[in-house]
């Protein structure tokens, strides 16, 4: 639920940002005319452009559409400032000389105590980082027989019902759907500006993150999914003072258009207690004033977004949409097994001048699914995009370890604050560019300090069990959790000795050869369903999708253009994430730099 206040929460517009978020990171612009865009670099706002006039900037434009329709109803997420909203239209349309009747849902949700004991069998334990996937419905947070009650008051000129789960009155009214972006959301709950849905209480950012994952946003996704047809209008609620917003007519245009040529999500970064500072020397227009960046959500779409732009106007709306309305077109052959999920994910681990990531290990797929509710494993690979000198990658186990005295040294470690040798029971790898590394779930593994680290993943990304962290704390100076329990349930002990090299670090193998080009396989495990291919090439190359996505980054060159079979053209530059839709068909790959180009193709098996 927004900030509870009978207040306009903005003071001031030059403190606005600094009062409701808390990110080092910069707030998106309103406008891409205010941002320069350099040209051959790394672009954190890159959009999809959908020609003039189809979005449209300002509460007062919005106002005036509302005016026409007479009864709306707004919709959203939650972490949207919805006082706001309603005071700046509110002022709009009164200055028009219109009464406007508002209902507000949030007078509508059962008490805190209510939504606690409902929420409270999905979060696990109060110190736990984990709960399980919550399998309530948006309804039960609410009076529902009340809120379906609401009608418009006809002694009014305007109606409106507004606020998260404004669609299920019923209402026979056009839907504006308001979108926050998650990572705009996680900065105003650190900043205190909102709880979590039907909270009156603020608690500690990983409590509240938690009720996030695994209730608040499974409830609201599958509200959005099943409002999708009704939605009107959306709008992007990420600005304090603003507001973008569009027809879904144009919006649904939109996601038609990249699910049949190219897709690339807007990026998002965080510090890190082991974080490095090659993103912060390498990429454009980020805020180089942080201690370092510890990760780039390249295509973790569960928190990203994508960004539409018309007459230089942006508009992010969540991921979520394109899987819900184009599934089949992005995924092809593997949508009915995938279904609204979009099952790979690429981030940057950046420990380059950094420090050396936790001991750690992801659950198996039993594991996951009974203990957490999740359908698919965190099942990892690690490209290696840079490394410095000296770089190395832990990596299994020691021929000769054994269990339990490793646990034992590990608890010791956590109750005495001792130091543990963990090459004593953990292999250390030497790590190069363009190396792979093969993590399937239950391996002991971690990135040492000097990489910068693609890790190419199914798109799980919240479950690492840390048995060691070098004895440091947060970058808030508190200790990080240890999950040594977990991690025990997990480790898969046979990967040890001489099979670590033999099965764990990816043989390059080439399949194919032409005039300037080579496509080379790096084989990932076994039990990995995802495979990963390298297309080295000098002048261009064409592929076939085959009815299959692939999830694509240039390692090594300076900038490249994707022609994909409907005409689209699109250029993307060394380390930019991008995705094409299984519904291109085919496409060709240019270079447009002086050097080889090199293109990492992660694709379903």
């Amino acid at each position: 639920m927004s900030l509870n206040t009978t207040t306009d929460p903005i003071i001031n517009k030059d403190h606005a940002e600094k009062q409701l978020r808390k990110s080092s990171q910069f707030l998106m612009p309103v406008q891409l005319n205010n941002y320069k865009v350099t040209d051959g670099a790394y672009n954190i706002y890159p959009v999809c452009n959908l020609g003039s006039n189809k979005i449209f900037n300002s509460y007062k434009s919005l106002a005036q559409w509302i005016i026409k329709h007479k009864t709306v109803i707004i919709d959203g997420y939650e972490g949207v400032f919805y006082e706001t909203i309603q005071s700046e239209l509110n002022k709009q349309i009164t200055n028009e000389g219109l009464t406007v009747n508002w209902i507000n849902t949030a007078t509508q949700l059962k008490s805190s105590e209510e939504i606690d004991a409902l929420t409270q069998p999905f979060l696990g334990t109060a110190d736990s980082v984990w709960g399980t996937k919550c399998s309530l419905q948006l309804k039960d947070f609410y009076n529902l027989q009340t809120l379906t009650a609401s009608k418009p008051d006809n002694t009014y000129d305007i109606n409106i019902v507004i606020g998260t789960a404004a669609a299920l009155t019923g209402w026979d009214a056009p839907v504006i759907y308001i979108d926050l972006p998650k990572n705009e959301l996680q900065f105003r709950m650190r900043a205190g500006a909102v709880t979590n849905l039907g909270s009156n209480k603020l608690s500690e950012p990983f409590i509240m993150y938690k009720r996030f994952y695994f209730v608040d946003w499974v409830l609201l996704n599958q509200h959005k999914k099943a409002i999708l047809d009704k939605i009107t209008v959306l709008a992007d609620g990420q600005w304090p003072t603003d507001i973008n917003w569009m027809l879904a007519t144009d919006f649904t245009d939109g996601l038609n258009k990249i699910s049949h040529s190219t897709i690339r999500v807007r990026p998002w970064f965080e510090p890190g207690t082991w974080g490095g500072q090659w993103i912060k020397q390498h990429i454009p227009n980020v805020n180089k004033d942080v201690v370092n960046y510890a990760w780039s959500f390249e295509l973790i779409v569960p928190e990203n977004g994508l960004v539409f732009e018309s007459d230089g106007y942006l508009l992010e709306a969540s991921f979520d949409f394109l899987m819900f309305h184009n599934q089949e077109q992005v995924l092809g052959r593997h949508a009915e097994k995938f279904g609204d999920e979009f099952p790979i994910r690429f981030d940057f681990l950046d420990t380059y001048d950094g420090g050396n990531l936790s001991i750690q290990c992801h659950p198996r797929l039993k594991y996951i699914r009974e203990t957490f509710g999740e359908t698919i494993t965190q099942d990892e690979t690690y490209y290696m995009l840079d490394c410095e000198e000296d770089a190395h990658v832990y990596l299994g186990f020691q021929e000769n370890i054994e269990p339990e005295t490793f646990r034992k040294e590990l608890e010791k470690s956590q109750d005495e604050g001792t130091e543990v040798n963990i090459t004593d029971y953990v292999q250390s790898h030497p790590a190069k560019k363009h190396d792979l590394f093969l993590i399937p779930n239950g391996t002991v593994h971690s990135a040492g300090a000097g990489n910068l680290v693609l890790e190419i993943s199914a798109t799980p990304y919240i479950f690492t069990f840390k048995m060691y962290d070098w004895l440091r704390l947060d970058l808030d100076g508190n200790p990080r959790p240890i999950n040594i329990d977990h991690a025990f349930n997990n480790l898969n002990f046979e990967r040890k000795g001489n099979r670590v090299q033999e099965e764990l670090i990816s043989t390059p193998k080439v399949l194919e050869t032409g005039k300037d080009w080579k496509l080379i396989h790096l084989p990932t495990h076994a039990d990995h369903f995802y495979d990963v291919h390298r297309i080295d090439f000098d002048s261009e190359i064409k592929i076939e999708t085959d009815n299959c996505c692939h999830v694509m980054m240039l390692v090594e060159g300076e900038s490249i253009r994707i022609e994909t079979a409907d005409g689209s053209s699109r250029i993307f530059v060394y380390a930019e994430t991008f995705v094409i839709p299984a519904a291109a068909n085919s496409y060709k790959l240019t270079n447009l730099g002086k050097n080889k180009a090199k293109v990492i193709n992660a694709f379903l098996k």
